[in-house]
């Protein structure tokens, strides 16, 4: 295998996908938290947690029985929807590879510094960006995805193995006043927010920490969201890597963490938008480009919880989509409205399931990592 990823929209030949099993046997210590990370809409939305950083009534309450048989149904329902999305793209001729399985009784881990839960590796997008050749581990923001990269070790050893770089980005120590203090104001639900910083003997300051899912790719330029100074550091740190191979540009607090529900690429020239004044956060060069701006998603486009159930609001998850070539893209079957628009537009929708996308967090483009496409270093800014 030869790793040779660009971008995220030139035909797509191998994916690693991620899994949900894991959640199924943590499902006693995962909370529905609620967060807000869109600056243009104030969107509001929940993530699933097993760690523990946000305290609340809500956390306080999530085994009582009704909660419990929720959270099992839900899950199993994800991994259904999840074995769902590696039937199709392999029915579309995609290689689809998988990560290890985290054993039944790896349920916490330990540094120097802090101990944490584990994370199964569902959203693969997060902790790992793929610069064309290069494998590069990011250094996350929740103590409980710190090691989740482990879990991709066989398909990262094959992809060095045929001649790919593999790079890790400096891990931070993770102490308290290892984040940004101002994240406090800004909670997203890949950001650690410790609400009572505590002192640690670790403690060196502000680290670099981001996700994979704050960048846009395109041939040899690289998009940067930055929010706070722990992305300001690991901004700096990509750009003197990929210095004289890739262009990076920074773009100030489009969101408070992930851009790719927000602002998608579905091919040269044409941009998927969450809402028409994305076009300003944007470098000069990308703002002459046609943009799809959807409608807002109505209520049957979502599954309806019963009063006692965690009520998610935001609408715009199902922009998280995956594109197999430049005219071909995976969205969300129950998404009616984007697939209208996307199909008046000239582009071939393929419909998957995912249920529960408003609860996780995650859509088809957050559950995958694109190791091969056929795109090079294309020159898409000029």
């Amino acid at each position: 295998m030869r790793l040779n990823s660009y971008d995220d929209f030139t035909p797509l030949k191998e994916v690693v996908l991620g899994s949900a099993d894991g959640y199924l046997d943590r499902v006693r210590d995962m909370s529905f938290d609620m967060f807000i990370s869109d600056n243009l809409s104030g969107a509001r939305g929940y993530y699933p947690s097993i760690s523990t950083w946000r305290d609340g009534e809500e956390r306080r309450d999530r085994n009582t029985p009704h909660r419990l048989a929720q959270k099992e149904r839900f899950l199993g329902e994800l991994v259904e929807d999840v074995e769902g999305l590696a039937a199709q793209l392999t029915a579309l001729g995609v290689t689809v590879h998988r990560p290890l399985p985290p054993a039944g009784d790896t349920t916490r881990v330990a540094t120097p510094a802090f101990e944490a839960a584990v994370t199964p590796p569902l959203n693969l997008r997060d902790n790992t960006l793929i610069m064309g050749d290069e494998i590069i581990e990011t250094p996350p923001m929740l103590h409980d995805r710190y090691f989740e990269t482990q879990f991709l070790k066989p398909v990262f050893l094959e992809y060095f193995r045929g001649g790919a770089r593999w790079t890790t980005m400096p891990r931070p120590l993770m102490t308290d006043h290892s984040f940004d203090p101002a994240n406090v104001a800004h909670a997203a639900p890949n950001i650690e927010v410790p609400l009572d910083p505590r002192e640690s003997p670790y403690d060196v300051g502000v680290e670099p920490m981001i996700d994979g899912a704050n960048c846009l790719r395109l041939g040899r330029d690289l998009i940067v969201n930055v929010s706070n100074a722990n992305h300001a550091l690991a901004l700096d740190w990509l750009t003197r890597h990929l210095d004289g191979r890739f262009r990076v540009h920074r773009m100030d607090r489009l969101t408070q963490s992930h851009i790719d529900s927000v602002v998608v690429p579905l091919r040269p020239g044409t941009l998927l938008l969450r809402d028409p004044g994305v076009v300003d956060y944007l470098p000069e060069a990308l703002r002459g480009w046609d943009v799809v701006v959807p409608p807002p998603p109505g209520v049957d486009d979502y599954p309806q919880y019963e009063n006692d159930d965690p009520i998610p609001a935001s609408p715009y998850i199902d922009l998280n989509v995956l594109s197999v070539d430049e005219d071909t893209v995976l969205v969300n079957d129950a998404c009616k409205t984007l697939v209208a628009t996307l199909e008046q537009h000239g582009f071939t929708v393929v419909p998957v399931r995912h249920r529960h996308r408003r609860l996780f967090g995650g859509g088809f483009h957050c559950f995958t990592l694109d190791t091969v496409r056929t795109g090079g270093a294309e020159d898409y800014l000029a």
